[in-house]
């Protein structure tokens, strides 16, 4: 509640450094085919259902929330300490659904461990082409997708700002860099530094909106 800082006014930002999508996933013997399953199942047993992350205000529990609010259901949400606990609970199916993080997500859905419904990027993920977005599923405020840049201080001299700016650019397209985000379901997110300022202003109006609605206090 009392930063002292705004994550906004006191940074420059630089450059994103790739997106990544939360997937929605589920135990696979659950039967849930599509999203459309999981979200009719939900509303068959109002309140009943349930939801994991590695803790409130993660960003895996806003990506539920999102997408709970935007699909209308009614979901319980379980908060454990770390994204183990709360995957070994999913696979167990003790926890009917969560959003899991592309790259931890990834072995478990090639093991048939856990079956991907979702991802809730704006598009596809290059690492998991045939799993739709959650727009193309027919919910179209569930986007939440996570993305990483590089910030300096808001003071910065803009000709150091512009410089890193073009050399981090560079970097990501050098082979073995592209190759090993790839790996890892990051795909790019190429922005001027101006605009990802505005993203991120964006971004914050959305994630304080989506807070006060599923009733959070700041501590």
């Amino acid at each position: 509640a009392n930063l002292g800082y705004h994550p906004a006014r006191d940074f420059a930002g630089v450059v994103p450094l790739g997106v990544t999508p939360f997937v929605l996933v589920a135990k696979p013997d659950r039967g849930f085919k599509t999203v459309r399953d999981l979200v009719a199942a939900a509303n068959a047993k109002p309140g009943a259902f349930n939801f994991s992350s590695p803790g409130v205000g993660s960003a895996s529990h806003l990506s539920a929330e999102r997408f709970r609010l935007s699909a209308g259901i009614a979901a319980v949400h379980v908060p454990f300490k770390g994204g183990a606990e709360m995957m070994t609970e999913v696979i167990a199916g003790r926890i009917d659904f969560a959003f899991l993080a592309l790259g931890a997500a990834l072995p478990l859905i090639r093991d048939g461990k856990l079956a991907a419904l979702a991802v809730n990027s704006a598009a596809r993920s290059s690492v998991l082409p045939d799993v739709p977005t959650l727009r193309q599923a027919g919910f179209t405020e569930a986007e939440y997708p996570m993305w990483f840049g590089i910030f300096l201080p808001a003071r910065a001299p803009r000709d150091i700002v512009d410089k890193l700016h073009r050399e981090t650019l560079a970097a990501l397209q050098e082979p073995k860099v592209k190759a090993k985000l790839a790996a890892m379901g990051v795909d790019p997110m190429i922005t001027t530094s101006a605009e990802f300022d505005v993203l991120i202003e964006k971004e914050i109006a959305i994630n304080a909106a989506l807070v006060n609605a599923i009733g959070l206090t700041p501590q």
